[in-house]
């Protein structure tokens, strides 16, 4: 089993992400989830065998599940315009192709509870992201609603977290309050439905793009990449939680002395299929359905 870190498509334009190669078709995108993965803004030089197919069938999932206007137009490799010499089988699964948009320059942000950077700031200043919360709560704690604390997209490094009135600066009143509310009403369904299967989402990200006026939900939509998902079993609030996420990465590079300044290390053939198992889990725990 080995993992696909990059893909090829001739005479295409191309842009590499962290995770994703984004191909120019003309009229549309493609979007290729490879089997990279990233901690500590750096990519990791082995993958994730199996990852990004997770994230694309898990992504299109939720997509026909929420019914929120989107951006997708098929994931069938077999009837997408590509290149004569195209090896088919490489980009099936993985591969969603897009109406192209023009993308809102924030992450969409939406916290259910208190975790992450979020809990940090919380214990220095009873804030998240600015946001004023009640005393008292624990970390994992669930929030009294949902909040939305939107931030700069990246291309490299981290996005930066910005109030909303900044947000508002950036995209104008009317689209900052759509997306803030939209965000959250889609967290809200999306929590709801994986609460009733076991799992429980912290923290999401969301991205939006708009074309010929109308506002789509854009990129991946509530994976183990974009989210922090958590057993609702295993959940106890005042400590960190088990997830379903990159969390065995995270965890081992913190045991290797890497200084995070320098290419990071290979990640070793146990944490590799840990967490391979992670994400292949919720998606057949969300999806209701074996992953093949």
């Amino acid at each position: 089993m080995s993992a696909v870190l990059q893909t090829h498509l001739t005479g295409v334009p191309l842009r590499r992400g962290k995770v994703r190669d984004v191909y120019d078709l003309g009229a549309a995108v493609l979007l290729v989830a490879t089997d990279r993965i990233s901690a500590f803004d750096w990519v990791m030089p082995n993958g994730i065998p199996d990852k990004g197919r997770v994230l694309t069938q898990l992504s299109a999932f939720w997509f026909a599940r929420l019914g929120e206007p989107n951006h997708l137009l098929s994931t069938d490799v077999a009837t997408m315009p590509l290149p004569p010499d195209t090896d088919r089988a490489a980009f099936a699964g993985r591969s969603t192709l897009c109406r192209k948009t023009q993308v809102v320059p924030i992450e969409c942000v939406v916290r259910g509870y208190l975790s992450g950077s979020g809990w940090k700031e919380y214990q220095r200043h009873g804030t998240v992201c600015g946001i004023q919360l009640p005393s008292g709560l624990r970390e994992s704690d669930r929030l009294p609603e949902p909040i939305f604390t939107p931030a700069t997209k990246a291309e490299t490094g981290h996005d930066e977290n910005i109030s909303f009135a900044q947000m508002v600066e950036v995209v104008g009143a009317p689209l900052a309050e759509e997306l803030r509310q939209r965000s959250l009403d889609v967290y809200a369904r999306g929590a709801a439905y994986a609460r009733e299967k076991g799992i429980i989402i912290a923290d999401t990200k969301f991205e939006w793009g708009t074309v010929d006026g109308q506002v789509l939900l854009i990129d991946e939509v509530l994976t183990p990449d974009s989210s922090r998902f958590w057993p609702a079993d295993a959940y106890e609030p005042g400590h960190g939680q088990p997830s379903f996420d990159k969390q065995f990465v995270r965890d081992w590079l913190e045991t290797t002395g890497w200084d995070k300044n320098s290419p990071p290390p290979q990640l070793p053939d146990d944490v590799v299929s840990r967490t391979r198992a992670k994400y292949i889990e919720a998606y057949e725990t969300l999806a209701g359905r074996r992953f093949e």
